[in-house]
């Protein structure tokens, strides 16, 4: 699969511009000298994420009178007017597809 690489042209501008500094090889020996980067484990980390996630949910659900909180919110939703349960599920749809696409803009502009 071929992709395309964006080069800022600001920043090319500026990497051809700057003169280079001879340093009689100090950037070389520090480099050198610099620990080997670590493995990252995001694989274990996403595993304890979703671990705490989940015993946290089932805590919250057990300590909150086997959630009881649902059922009567069910209950309010359903005794709105249809109008009502409208702007609410419209308002709702608006502002996910604005958390979406700030999301996917903000996704656009990493390099």
């Amino acid at each position: 699969m071929d992709e395309v690489i964006y080069e800022d042209p600001l920043d090319r501008q500026l990497r051809e511009a700057m003169p280079y500094i001879d340093d009689d090889g100090f950037t070389a020996r520090v480099l050198q000298r610099l620990p080997p980067p670590r493995r990252q484990r995001d694989s274990l980390r996403a595993v304890i994420l979703f671990g705490a996630t989940l015993l946290a949910s089932v805590l919250g659900f057990v300590l909150s009178e086997n959630g009881r909180f649902i059922t009567v919110a069910i209950e309010r939703l359903a005794a709105l007017p249809i109008l009502g349960l409208f702007a609410l599920a419209l308002t709702s749809g608006m502002l996910v597809t604005a958390v979406g696409l700030l999301a996917a803009i903000a996704k656009s502009h990493e390099p």
